[in-house]
């Protein structure tokens, strides 16, 4: 198979649905994307109704094109990352893995325009982001609920408005960031550093004032993301937790009980803000994002100290934290549901809890005018207890 022929093969399933965010390659499916968060078949001539092991693993092949390092990695631990460019037309995030002895591959598309926040209709408070100078920030979320845009528009904004260094470290580059205000030096894995906590630690000598990891996988990066922040440095990464909570408990969890007390004393002191994000199917079609967004206050480092309790929980210091333009996941889904752009289906499906948002949403419908109840015709029993 020639690269012509793969470059054909993903310009085919670019083009045959609309909003396509990934391509799926599997053996026994057609060629498939993903359109709105729902996986479609792709027509091509000749077909693929049902693609073999052996046509999986010589696209996978193809891709890897005879790189050594990538084919090892595979081979070793049974999945490798790697980008591809489509010349002129996208650049994909790439991940090969095998599945029951077969290969199967799936390119995320990255877009090639940087998003600025207004584009994106994040809340306000991603201006604040942009604005730090030291600490944490920590954006959270499942694969593929747009982490990396978040945090390419905040960056985007940094570029826009500062004459800074930034380096990034990434699996792989998504982004490229043109230099405007800042200066940027975007490394890749693999290719120009071989582990986030090699390139993290060698990041602190090259002068940054912005440093992004693309994601704080294990204890030795989240160590040396704290000496980091600790040093004047402002840490950009991503985490896969679903909440504010979650997202400090997983961090402490990466250490020993014996170091707990010393981490919890660099992490209320370093942590700036813990945003957390969701995509929820939208009405009419596509996809919304939903947003829990806590920053830092007396409260919140105190619960990072001592831990969650009654009445302390991250929870509810978010809850309470509207002022300072926080707001917890319910919050923003009953806000997406008052401007109907979910439904109640999908407002109940996705909260942190129902009880809270079934009363946000019960509070709206009554303001409309709909019914909150599916019990009518009650009358008053005039006869009860009354000897018949």
């Amino acid at each position: 198979m020639r690269k012509q022929e793969i470059d054909y093969i993903l310009t085919e399933m670019l083009s045959a649905h609309g909003g396509v965010s990934d391509l799926n390659i599997t053996a026994g499916k057609p060629f498939q994307v993903e359109s709105s968060g729902v996986l479609k078949s792709v027509d091509l001539r000749p077909s693929f109704p049902e693609l073999t092991p052996f046509q999986t693993e010589i696209f996978a092949l193809n891709l890897i094109n005879s790189d050594k390092r990538l084919t090892e990695i595979l081979l070793r631990e049974g999945s490798c990352d790697q980008s591809y460019e489509l010349p002129g037309k996208a650049r994909f995030r790439v991940n090969i893995f095998s599945q029951r002895g077969n290969y199967s591959i799936v390119l995320r598309k990255l877009e090639t325009k940087i998003p600025t926040i207004d584009e994106l209709g994040l809340p306000d408070a991603f201006y604040k982001l942009s604005t730090e100078k030291n600490g944490i920030i920590l954006v959270t979320g499942a694969t593929g609920s747009g982490k990396s845009t978040s945090l390419a528009a905040v960056l985007n904004q940094i570029n826009e408005a500062m004459a800074v260094h930034v380096v990034t470290l990434e699996d792989p580059v998504e982004y490229q960031h043109p230099h405007k205000k800042a200066t940027f030096n975007q490394r890749e894995m693999g290719m120009d550093f071989d582990s986030f906590a090699s390139g993290l630690r060698a990041a602190l000598r090259q002068a940054p004032k912005v440093i992004l990891v693309g994601e704080m996988r294990d204890r030795e990066t989240v160590e040396i993301g704290l000496a980091a922040a600790e040093t004047g440095h402002l840490v950009m990464s991503t985490l896969h937790t679903v909440d504010a909570g979650q997202t400090v408990n997983r961090i402490l969890g990466m250490f020993n009980t014996e170091e707990e007390n010393q981490i919890r004393i660099r992490l209320a002191d370093t942590m700036r803000w813990i945003v957390c994000q969701r995509l929820l199917p939208k009405e009419g079609g596509g996809r919304v994002a939903a947003f829990e967004i806590m920053g830092s206050n007396i409260r919140v480092k105190d619960s990072i100290l001592n831990g969650e309790s009654e009445g302390k929980t991250f929870y509810e210091i978010i809850e309470q934290g509207g002022a300072f333009g926080w707001f917890t996941f319910d919050q923003f889904i009953i806000n997406l549901y008052s401007k109907s752009l979910i439904s109640e289906a999908t407002a109940m499906a996705y909260a942190s809890h129902r009880a809270v948002v079934g009363r946000g949403l019960d509070h709206i419908k009554s303001a409309r005018g709909d019914a909150t109840s599916d019990i009518t015709s009650l009358e008053v029993d005039f006869g009860y207890g009354k000897q018949r």
